[in-house]
C-alpha cells in the first residue's frame, strides 16, 4: 500500500467554502491509470486534477482533469485552481508571487498567468488554447424551455439566441431574459436525455444580464448531467466560451473587452469569474478567464 498527497482548493472565490471545490494531486507519477477515476470519485468534487512532469518543450507541467464521469481535455476551474495550488505550495517557482506557466492539457498547451500568490491562495488567469468553434443547430426555444422548466418567453430570441459553442469543450449557451429566470432554471433529466444527451454540446450554460453588477455583468449557471455534474458552481471553460460568444456579437472591431460573471449563487457557493476577449479587425484573437483561489485542506490518501 502507498499514499499520495492531495490539496483541496476553492476556486473563483477569495473566501473558503465558496466557489468551486477542486482536489489536486501535485505528483501523480506512479498512480496506476485504473485508479485515477476512482480517486476522483472518492473526492466527489466536480473535478480532480493529476499533475505530472512536462511531456513537451515549453510546458511547465502536464495536467489531467477528471470529473466523476470521466476525463476532460480541458476545464477552467481545475486549471486556475491547480496553478494557484502549485504556486502557493512552492511546487512552481514564482517571483514576488507572480509567474507565467504553461500546462499541457488534452486540448493542447494552456498558458496561465499567476499573480498575488501567498501561502493561502492567489489569483490566476488562463488563455484559451482554441478560439470559438460553432456547433450544429440547437433545439428550439420551446424544447429548451421544457427541458429547463421555463417558459418559451424566458429564453431570448434576439441576436443572442441559443447557440452551441466550443473553445475545447462544447457548451449549449442559452440566453435568458432575467436573473429570475436563471434562478428558476431546473434541468428535467428525462427531457435532457431526449433532447441533448447525444448532442454535440450536451452541457448547458444559462445566463442573463445582471444590471446590479453593471452593464458588463452577468448571472449564470451550468448543468452537465452527462458527466455526473448536476450543477457546477463555477465553470471556467464555459465562461471563456461565453467570452467568445459575447465578443462575436460585439460591435467592437479592435481592442479588448471585459465582463464579470456571478455563478454558484443558487448553490450557496458564490463565485466570481472575470472574462476577457481581444479582437483585431473584427476577429477574435484571444480569450481569457481568471479569478481567485484559496487553499482549504491538505492530506494523504492510501491507494
Amino acid at each position: 500500500m502507498s499514499t499520495i498527497r492531495y490539496i483541496t482548493s476553492d476556486v473563483f472565490t477569495g473566501a473558503r467554502f465558496g466557489g468551486n471545490q477542486l482536489a489536486v494531486i501535485p505528483d501523480a507519477t506512479g498512480i496506476p491509470e485504473e485508479l485515477l477515476l476512482p480517486i476522483c470519485r472518492e473526492f466527489n468534487y466536480s473535478e480532480t486534477t493529476f499533475v505530472y512532469p512536462p511531456e513537451h518543450p515549453g510546458e511547465t507541467r502536464r495536467v489531467r482533469i477528471f470529473t466523476p464521469g470521466g476525463e476532460l481535455p480541458f476545464a477552467g476551474h481545475p486549471t486556475i485552481g491547480t496553478a494557484v495550488v502549485l504556486a502557493a505550495t512552492g511546487e512552481i517557482a514564482t517571483h514576488d508571487g507572480t509567474a507565467r506557466i504553461v500546462f499541457g492539457e488534452g486540448v493542447g498547451p494552456v498558458p496561465v498567468e499567476i499573480r498575488g500568490v501567498h501561502s493561502g491562495g492567489g489569483w490566476a488567469q488562463l488563455s484559451a488554447a482554441k478560439m470559438p468553434e460553432l456547433g450544429p443547430p440547437v433545439p428550439s426555444r420551446s424544447m429548451l424551455a421544457k427541458m429547463l422548466g421555463l417558459t418559451t418567453d424566458d429564453i431570448l430570441a434576439t441576436s443572442e439566441r441559443p447557440q452551441a459553442v466550443s473553445c475545447g469543450l462544447p457548451f449549449l449557451i442559452v440566453p435568458l431574459t432575467s436573473v429570475s429566470a436563471v434562478s428558476r432554471a431546473r434541468v428535467n433529466v428525462e427531457r435532457w436525455e431526449e433532447t441533448l444527451a447525444n448532442a454535440w454540446a450536451s452541457m448547458i450554460w444559462v445566463y442573463a444580464a445582471d444590471a446590479e453588477g453593471g452593464d458588463r455583468h452577468y448571472r449564470a449557471r451550468m448543468f452537465a448531467p452527462g458527466i455526473n455534474v448536476p450543477e457546477d458552481p463555477a465553470t471556467g471553460s464555459a465562461a471563456v466560451t461565453f467570452a467568445g460568444f459575447l465578443a462575436a456579437r460585439s460591435r467592437t472591431r479592435n481592442g479588448s473587452l471585459e465582463w464579470t460573471i456571478d455563478q454558484g449563487i443558487e448553490m450557496g457557493r458564490p463565485s466570481r469569474l472575470a472574462i476577457e476577449a481581444d479582437k483585431v479587425d473584427g476577429n477574435i484573437t484571444a480569450l481569457r478567464v481568471g479569478g481567485e483561489a484559496v487553499l482549504v485542506s491538505e492530506g494523504t490518501m492510501r491507494i
